[in-house]
């Protein structure tokens, strides 16, 4: 075998954790989407406790190493509560996703401007539907282009459960590694799929961004 056919053989052996890569993705982001939009909200409207909550949490865990968090989530909080590896890293990864989309909505909200709220409120609303109707579907338009930025990351930062026993991309190029002896190659086609998830990241969010662009 030449080693076009060996390397082609290894993306196909690798391109097997697709799947585990890409759903440790979704779940991290709709997880750090979640709690990230609620800290966001907290920050501009919760008044001056939760607002400081929202910010001392979102400084907390934006110093704290990503691995160092899924390490404490698997090795003790999994003590309590039954959690497989996969969802462990998962879940890592989207409470470590949180803080930073956190400062992503709250920006993004504090882009809209001030006189939507107002000719909301005019119109009759209450606060709180004028937030969920007018305000944040303006922010998550405004949010796309960082958010893109966080997705990529997220993506990339998936090849942290390895460190679990979880056969993602980079689990797989480690056993690949250490049955042939040639690093190399094994993790030059792990890079060469992580390029092509993450370039194909950004150009699926690159059009979102066109199409939702607000014109203000």
């Amino acid at each position: 075998m030449d080693f076009l056919q060996q390397f082609g053989f290894l993306v196909y052996y690798l391109s097997q954790g697709l799947g585990v890569t890409l759903g440790v993705t979704a779940i991290a982001l709709t997880t750090g989407l979640f709690f990230g939009t609620i800290l966001g909200l907290m920050r501009v409207y919760g008044g001056p406790v939760l607002s400081r909550f929202a910010a001392l949490y979102s400084l907390v865990i934006r110093g704290i190493p990503v691995i160092v968090v899924l390490f404490i989530l698997f090795f003790v909080i999994a003590a309590f509560v039954n959690l497989s590896p996969f969802l462990a890293g998962a879940l890592s990864l989207g409470i470590a996703s949180s803080a930073y989309q956190s400062e992503i909505i709250r920006g993004a909200i504090m882009s809209v401007p001030p006189g939507q709220m107002m000719a909301a409120r005019a119109i009759g609303m209450s606060r709180l539907k004028a937030i969920l109707y007018v305000i944040l579907p303006q922010a998550f338009r405004l949010a796309i282009p960082p958010w893109s930025n966080e997705a990529a990351i997220v993506l990339k930062d998936s090849s942290l459960v390895y460190v679990l026993g979880v056969p993602e991309i980079l689990r797989r190029a480690q056993y690949v590694s250490a049955r042939t002896h040639e690093p190399f190659i094994a993790y030059a086609a792990a890079a060469l799929l992580y390029f092509a998830l993450t370039f194909l990241t950004n150009r699926v969010l690159d059009a979102a961004e066109r199409r939702f662009r607000l014109l203000m």
